[in-house]
């Protein structure tokens, strides 16, 4: 079973395109683009489903057509519209031996935050990027903390253990 942990958001599906199961992609993230995974994972139901990339036609930095394999006609493809589009986070960390690059805050939900002076934070659970400043949602026995997402702020990345370490402004949390 996959877990939304496991997972980066990369974007979302639009609406269809044409009528042989193409569908409007945009994307803030192109992990997927050189990857050896050729799979998208959409939410339905409440369960992740994988599902093969048959083709991508890129129309710019952001967007593309996608057609899934086995989707072959509008009506299969409708209920794609408006989806979130996630990619299995296993597959970046290894991109990541050749590029240390992270493109995108959300790689690091399911990640524990560690101040070097506090301690244990909390649990990156979401990243709200509606505001000006991007923010990393983290929880700690039921309380909420909102942290910003400022690379001077980590000192490192375990990405094996899951654990971001950060130095916090003081009277920050």
């Amino acid at each position: 079973m996959i877990k939304r942990d496991e997972l980066l958001k990369i974007g979302h599906f639009n609406k269809p395109h044409g009528i042989k199961g193409e569908i409007s992609f945009s994307f803030t993230d192109d992990v997927f683009e050189e990857s050896e995974c050729k799979f998208f994972i959409c939410e339905l139901n409440g369960i992740f489903i994988p599902f093969e990339i048959e083709n991508c036609r890129f129309t710019s930095d952001t967007s593309a057509f996608v057609k899934l394999k086995n989707i072959d006609s509008e009506i299969k493809i409708k209920p794609f519209s408006h989806l979130d589009v996630y990619f299995p986070k296993k597959y970046i960390l290894q991109q990541e031996s050749s590029s240390s690059e992270i493109n995108s805050w959300d790689y690091f939900i399911g990640y524990t935050m560690e101040d070097e002076i506090s301690g244990n934070i909390g649990v990156i659970t979401d990243v709200d990027e509606t505001t000006i400043n991007t923010l990393f949602i983290v929880e700690n026995n039921g309380e909420e903390f909102l942290i910003p997402a400022v690379s001077e702020f980590i000192l490192g990345i375990d990405s094996e253990q899951k654990i971001l370490q950060v130095r916090l402004p003081e009277g920050l949390i």
